[in-house]
């Protein structure tokens, strides 16, 4: 089936000047043709019809084809005029141009005249709706691109941000932030699941009525996300269907990615759109990155808050080894001082039996009293010096 052909209005009040050129020439060619007899008529029909093309007739009933020309110009309506003029009339023609005329054609004219007259205004109309509509491909093409540009940005924005900002309140709120700018959204939130009790809290919010953003930090059903997080799967929803819940009173359209970490649904991140505007596959994409990149945020936390208990732990053991410390020296310090006089008084004692003229040892016995002189004179000097080390 061939494309039906372009619109052409024409007006002229002689009916056989009608008949010869919407009748006979143009309709015999497919082309879609209506009749306007006056200038008048002709405005109402421009507006209804939108004709690709005008041809009017200089001498009407009325108004005349210039004032057409002028009707047309002063109610921007842009479309081509070709003038009929009758020989003679040239003086007329040159002014039609001046008022905005395309093209004219000298009555009487035969139909091959008229046909290329028509299809010459045509070729340019053509011409300048591709340009209109590459234009329009090429702003279409530049504002996705743009978009692309600054969904990415965000996108990087946020994993640097996870890398760099320590106070996790203020990372989680960025996180929400650019979640709800890559997906057109005018609303979100973050629910992560508590370790304890396994309940999720409103852990940042952007957008939300007063009442609902002072449960931050608590635990909040927004009536649906607890799905998402039984799935494990992201979830788009608008319209009828997402009235049934109680998220329905933020938006009329909803997207929710759920945050895992292997496997584990440890959070949730949605969106909302006060209009019944669904979310893309796009959107969808961009938002399950930000949600791996919130990912990333909540092992990097655990991993932090692992390591801030290590170092307490550690802290806490060094503190009791220093006590510990503390008391062995102390202990040490009391032993030296109950031992140290009868050490001397034993050693002496062993050294006057040794030497002493009345002593009646043999010698096996003096043998053994300096071995045990010897052993409690390495005790004594260890309790004086208890960092000498003795073989």
């Amino acid at each position: 089936m061939n494309p039906p052909r372009e619109r052409v209005l024409l007006v002229e009040n002689d009916p056989d000047i009608s008949d010869l050129i919407a009748r006979q020439t143009l309709q015999a060619l497919g082309y879609r043709v209506e009749v306007a007899q006056t200038a008048a008529s002709a405005l109402q029909a421009v507006a209804r019809f939108s004709p690709d093309v005008v041809i009017s007739n200089l001498v009407l009933p009325g108004l005349s084809g210039k004032d057409l020309l002028v009707a047309l110009s002063s109610q921007g309506l842009d479309v081509p005029v070709i003038v009929i003029a009758e020989r003679g009339m040239e003086s007329d023609v040159i002014q039609a141009f001046r008022l905005g005329a395309t093209d004219y054609l000298i009555w009487p004219a035969r139909e091959a005249e008229v046909v290329s007259a028509v299809e010459r205004v045509l070729k340019q109309v053509r011409a300048r709706h591709e340009r209109e509509a590459l234009a329009q491909q090429l702003k279409q093409t530049n504002d996705e691109l743009q978009s692309r540009v600054r969904e990415l940005t965000t996108i990087f924005a946020i994993g640097k941000a996870v890398t760099s900002i320590t106070d996790q309140r203020n990372l989680l709120e960025k996180i929400v932030e650019g979640a709800i700018y890559v997906t057109d959204g005018d609303s979100g939130w973050l629910l992560i699941r508590e370790d304890r009790s396994k309940t999720f809290l409103l852990s940042a919010q952007r957008n939300l009525p007063a009442k609902i953003a002072e449960k931050v930090n608590q635990p909040w059903d927004d009536g649906i996300s607890s799905l998402v997080a039984l799935s494990g799967e992201s979830l788009a929803i608008y319209g009828e269907p997402l009235e049934r819940f109680k998220v329905a009173q933020l938006g009329k359209s909803a997207l929710i990615v759920p945050i895992k970490i292997k496997k584990e649904v440890v959070g949730l991140l949605v969106v909302i759109r006060k209009a019944v505007r669904p979310f893309s596959p796009s959107n969808k994409s961009l938002l399950e990155a930000v949600a791996d990149y919130a990912s990333i945020s909540m092992v990097n936390a655990r991993l932090f808050r692992a390591l801030e208990e290590r170092a307490r732990s550690l802290q806490k053991a060094a503190e009791n080894a220093q006590a510990n410390e503390r008391g062995k020296d102390k202990l040490l310090k009391n032993i030296r001082g109950e031992l140290r006089i009868p050490l001397t008084d034993a050693i002496k004692t062993i050294e006057t039996l040794l030497v002493g003229e009345n002593s009646r040892l043999n010698a096996t016995q003096k043998t053994a009293l300096r071995n045990t002189q010897d052993k409690l004179q390495r005790v004594s000097n260890i309790l004086e010096s208890p960092d000498r080390v003795t073989s």
